[in-house]
């Protein structure tokens, strides 16, 4: 539940969410109607990417929902004319499909931002955005943990575009006086999170073995190290940011307290279960290309600066969002 101080920013405010349907997204817009405000969902629910129609079966009175795609242009200033905040989480998430298909995870992660930017500068130049980075843009840590001044180094088309995208935000901002913000997320996990395959993280097919009773894969040897951050988490720091004027212009990590290797998280994954069996299978040549190793974010920035830091053990958070997935998921399995 929001904290009563941060939600009287909200109450009352029109807000957009891109990729409103999806996990975060959707996560995120049932904080915000709790605080009173008055939110739009843009979604094209393209099948390969997070949009999910089961993520607002409680919430679609509540909201309204526009299914539209961003990279069309032409519905971009209807949609965003009179907003005051835009959470900004459209995008396309997969490292290896963005390999794979290049031209497409350029369309969205880049050439669509500049037109939601665009679109911003002439028909709302006073609206607040949050954009939805990642840690993927710095490639193979030369460092733990990775603060925010670690050089810019993506091992894929995707990081590029990210990238790219996030120094649009930041470029408009500088030049424009676009209000922006930028969240550079983690390995965030949690209810609706796509679990049917690995393109928003390889966490989501693990537990869907686990709950469908399967053996799930650790690929390489697992001792690379993660951090891992629970969405509600993530929904905090997405609010935060959209209600301080001392974010506007600024990039903050978001991630997690407690960094272990993935034979470490399978082993806690299958003691919160109850059960479960995983084997360790070499990395597949395509993904081995792209794999950054071991990585934990530091996130000194927006604790010091905003007061966020994670709440949710991680123990808690794969508690929860086990209990979520045996409960509803077989509207995620398709």
């Amino acid at each position: 539940m929001i904290a009563p101080e941060l939600a009287a920013a909200f109450d009352g405010k029109r807000v957009l969410i891109t990729g409103g349907v999806g996990f975060i997204g959707s996560n995120l817009a049932r904080e915000l109607v709790d605080a009173g405000a008055r939110v739009v969902l843009v979604d094209s629910l393209a099948p390969e990417f997070g949009g999910n129609l089961a993520n607002i079966e409680d919430l679609e009175s509540r909201v309204s929902v526009n299914i539209s795609d961003v990279r069309d242009p032409h519905s971009l200033p209807a949609i965003l004319r009179g907003q005051d905040l835009v959470f900004n989480l459209a995008g396309q998430t997969s490292h290896l499909d963005s390999m794979q298909d290049p031209f497409t995870d350029l369309e969205i992660n880049c050439r669509s931002q500049l037109a939601i930017l665009e679109a911003c500068r002439w028909h709302n130049p006073d609206v607040k955005i949050v954009f939805a980075g990642t840690r993927q843009i710095y490639g193979r840590p030369r460092y733990l943990p990775v603060d925010e001044e670690h050089p810019v180094a993506p091992v894929d088309v995707n990081g590029i575009n990210k990238a790219a995208g996030e120094w649009y935000h930041l470029l408009y901002g500088e030049v424009y006086g676009t209000r922006v913000a930028v969240l550079r997320l983690t390995n965030t996990y949690g209810p609706r999170m796509r679990v049917k395959d690995a393109r928003q993280t390889f966490l989501g097919v693990w537990l869907m073995a686990l709950v469908r009773g399967e053996e799930f894969e650790i690929w390489g040897d697992g001792r690379q190290h993660r951090d891992f951050t629970y969405v509600d988490d993530a929904v905090r720091a997405f609010l935060l940011a959209a209600a301080r004027d001392d974010a506007n212009g600024e990039v903050f990590n978001v991630g997690g307290h407690e960094p272990l290797s993935l034979l470490e998280l399978a082993e806690l994954l299958v003691e919160v279960n109850g059960g479960g069996s995983y084997r360790v299978v070499p990395f597949p040549p395509d993904r081995k290309a792209i794999d950054i190793g071991d990585y934990s974010a530091d996130f000194a920035k927006i604790r010091d600066r905003l007061g966020w830091e994670p709440r949710v053990p991680l123990r808690d958070g794969l508690e929860r969002t086990l209990a979520y997935y045996r409960k509803h998921g077989e509207r995620y399995w398709e």
